[in-house]
């Protein structure tokens, strides 16, 4: 499994073009080669980046799903609508299109911030206000979230 970090603060160009951080380009250097899946997020408003064998494991546990099944079926349709296959060019930089930029409000000023195996792509404003959203105790978050976790001595504390 692929853990990448960091958050980078970028500029997207007028035609949709952002240059990958060297910082994230180091950490990506043997998956580049293999390209890329951008895709609107389920849960907010930004875009996911995949590098491929990332996606190609998200797309095993999809493909699992019975497609005889509506619930599952819709849930296909919406996960995979708008997904493009994105490469990065010789120029360490990567195409966003016109559909995925107006989905996530991308302005000029955006975030690429690293969050396990995939890169979140947020407008800095939207990224900013996510983060420091006053209505989220992340104590109780991490709490809810990463509290059982200890239960077999794995370490954490």
């Amino acid at each position: 499994m692929l853990n990448l970090i960091g958050v980078h603060e970028c500029k997207m160009d007028a035609k949709g073009r952002v240059g990958i951080p060297s910082g994230l380009k180091k950490q990506l250097l043997p998956l580049l080669d293999q390209g890329f899946v951008l895709k609107r997020s389920v849960f907010q408003p930004c875009l996911e980046l995949y590098p491929m064998q990332e996606w190609e494991g998200t797309m095993a546990k999809v493909n699992r799903l019975n497609r005889f099944v509506k619930k599952n079926n819709d849930f296909i349709r919406r996960f995979t609508a708008g997904v493009k296959l994105v490469e990065v060019d010789g120029s360490g930089r990567i195409n966003v299109p016109n559909d995925l930029i107006a989905f996530s409000n991308l302005k000029s000023d955006i975030v690429l911030s690293a969050s396990v195996g995939t890169i979140e792509i947020w407008d800095k404003a939207a990224y900013e206000a996510t983060i420091n959203d006053p209505e989220i105790d992340f104590g109780q978050l991490a709490e809810d979230v990463m509290g059982g976790l200890n239960e077999e001595a794995d370490g954490l504390s």
